[in-house]
């Protein structure tokens, strides 16, 4: 079954349930101890100001995600026991300031077509000095990113009254402590959006890191049927995700892995929607100017700089072509010195083998 155009919208809800999760702690007394009973009541100052924290976390998180790449292993599953994956796609996924670019890559995590790689890296060195320049589209883009942020904050405030979380108990992972809650929709709770109408429509647990008041691990149902897409699509009752994050960089947690089991009907016809997401290599890579000189950094990308030469050339800023034209010769060069060093060795283990004498 054709999803493409309704994912976006399904996997936003599941995005959604995952992000309100992260105010669990707000409602329960953070644990210092390595002992499973329950924590003492707490008072509402105690409460807002644990709220407060969590709240700052989550949105750091968000925040510096856009400043990290990462390589993604998405996984296509038929069903949500299957074993093996239908299809895989590896990317490299890297923040262009107003968007995210995705390079496929190969499953070790090196480009598997040279050519292909290189193509893309031209176009995020387009994307990425775009977005670094001082303009009017550049400034009108990041307003709607802004609003975006601002959109995503006020969901997050918004939980504060619309789910009723109960502290289950704690569990080790690792050397962690855990806090499990679970999350109920709130009855007296009264949306004002239709992201936030979806709040009555999950429940489910949430994991926190009992140091750290960071969200560890979350898993979500679908207990009521959900619209899509203006009633062109629904998502069934019954429906599953869950997330797992990790520290991957002193204070920050981002995600390690998310699984999305979603059943529903669009238009007239059912669809089965199955997928994982393996994330790992987070590196800090920063705004779009820093990011623009790690990627010109790129070991593999000398025929990048040569196209992007090409590109400039062709734009008449012939500065800038002479400047990439100069770091392709010299990522060049740097190529056939490694290449002639390799060939070396190869040819010296060659000599040394023929030389030994046989038994």
């Amino acid at each position: 079954m054709y999803l493409q155009p309704f994912y976006p919208l399904i996997t936003m809800r599941a995005r959604t349930f995952i992000l309100i999760a992260c105010l669990a702690p707000a409602f329960a007394a953070p644990s210092v101890a390595q002992d499973p009973a329950p924590t003492p009541a707490q008072t509402d100052a105690d409460k807002s100001s644990l709220l407060d924290r969590v709240l700052i976390n989550q949105k750091m998180c968000d925040r510096a995600l856009e400043l990290y790449e990462r390589v993604e292993r998405v996984e296509q599953h038929k069903t949500s026991g299957d074993p093996s994956a239908a299809d895989v796609k590896t990317s490299r996924v890297v923040p262009a300031g107003t968007g995210v670019d995705h390079i496929p890559i190969g499953p070790d995590g090196k480009p598997a077509n040279a050519d292909a790689y290189h193509t893309e890296l031209v176009k995020l060195e387009k994307a990425l000095s775009w977005a670094a320049d001082d303009g009017h589209a550049q400034h009108d883009a990041y307003e709607k990113i802004a609003k975006k942020h601002k959109e995503r904050d006020d969901l997050i405030d918004a939980t504060r009254t619309a789910f009723i979380f109960t502290f289950v108990g704690q569990e080790l992972r690792g050397d962690r402590m855990l806090s499990k809650y679970s999350m109920t929709p709130n009855p007296a709770f009264h949306p004002n959006s239709r992201s936030t109408a979806i709040f009555a429509k999950v429940r489910g647990f949430v994991w926190i890191d009992d140091q750290s008041n960071q969200l560890a691990r979350v898993e979500g149902e679908v207990i009521e049927d959900i619209s899509v897409g203006l009633f062109l699509a629904k998502v069934n009752k019954g429906s599953h995700f869950m997330q797992e994050r990790y520290e991957f960089a002193p204070g920050l947690w981002f995600p390690s892995f998310s699984q999305y089991d979603f059943d529903g009907r669009k238009f007239f016809s059912s669809f089965s929607f199955h997928e994982r997401t393996f994330y790992s290599k987070y590196r800090r890579i920063g705004p779009p100017k820093e990011a623009l000189e790690a990627i010109r950094q790129d070991p593999t990308s000398d025929s990048a700089h040569y196209r992007l030469a090409q590109v400039y050339r062709d734009l008449n800023k012939l500065d800038l072509a002479t400047q990439e034209l100069g770091r392709y010769q010299e990522l060049s060069r740097l190529r056939q010195e490694e290449l002639k060093q390799s060939r070396s060795v190869v040819k010296q283990f060659v000599l040394s083998q023929g030389a030994k004498p046989n038994n």
